[in-house]
């Protein structure tokens, strides 16, 4: 799709361009001015030209809607006067036509660029459903945005950089400090013969110590969190937030089908932008 204008009209061309492109529909900007001084080369056959103008009768569009018509191409006219030049040559008319401009003189274009804009959002929508497009598809064509990120980041991707702190099961109080303070994550993954069992956090170290006074003695076993809430590495990223939320939680153990492989923080999901 091709969309020309002039003037004001034009700079609304050019964003109704780019939601069209990333919503699926292959679309080019062509200036009015330019294009009868060679950029019409632009306009493919079978191409649509949508020509956009508040008055449809701008010397610049009298020009080149005679070389649209000649080339075959489906002319839409997004205009503001249905008995201009341009709505009376086009094959389709998009009336954007406006009671008067919200410029006090009546005068700058105002009320009928804004308009034309949400007649190109509603084209591109348009387009959007017709063609069934999803936001897995939209995602695709924003993959360094938020959304491409919770489409595409999986639970391994954001913790790639992370270190891996574990402890076996019969761990004394003092190592598990040291595990947790020098992985830097806040917690550890407490393994029994090579399987997760539990997990360790600072907020399980402050219980023991409201509870027990001396604690030499105790283990991992006696002060871990049983059966922890887990994701697997390829599931996505923006689910281990869910999980987190809905048990109000700040870290995650990651697993490879049965075996631990490190963990997600918080952190990690806010630095990546993903919520």
């Amino acid at each position: 799709m091709v969309i020309t204008g002039i003037g004001k009209s034009a700079n609304i061309a050019t964003k109704i361009v780019a939601t069209l492109n990333s919503t699926g529909t292959p679309s080019v900007f062509m200036h009015a001015a330019d294009a009868i001084h060679g950029d019409i080369g632009l306009v493919r056959p079978g191409d649509v030209v949508v020509a956009i103008s508040k008055s449809g009768e701008t010397p610049e569009i009298k020009v080149l809607v005679p070389l649209i018509k000649h080339r075959k191409n489906t002319l839409v006219a997004m205009v503001g006067n249905t008995k201009s030049y341009l709505a009376k040559q086009a094959d389709y008319i998009l009336d954007v036509t406006v009671e008067k401009e919200a410029c006090p003189n009546n005068l700058a274009p105002t009320s009928s660029t804004t308009a034309q804009l949400v007649m190109g959002d509603a084209l591109a929508i348009s387009l959007l459903e017709l063609r069934g497009f999803s936001a897995s598809d939209f995602a695709k064509f924003h993959p360094g945005g938020a959304l491409g990120k919770r489409m595409f980041f999986r639970a391994e991707d954001l913790a790639v950089n992370n270190e891996v702190p574990k402890v076996d099961a019969d761990e004394k109080v003092t190592n598990i400090i040291i595990e947790i303070s020098s992985k830097r994550l806040g917690t550890t993954a407490v393994i029994k013969d090579g399987n997760l069992i539990g997990i360790i956090t600072d907020g399980d170290l402050r219980r023991m110590l409201e509870k027990h006074t001396d604690f030499q003695h105790l283990t991992a076993l006696d002060i871990m969190t049983r059966n922890p809430k887990t994701i697997q590495k390829d599931e996505l990223a923006i689910n281990a937030l869910t999980i987190m939320r809905e048990n109000n939680i700040t870290q995650l153990p990651i697993m490879d089908n049965d075996n631990y492989v490190g963990i997600i923080h918080l952190h990690d999901i806010l630095k990546e932008g993903i919520f």
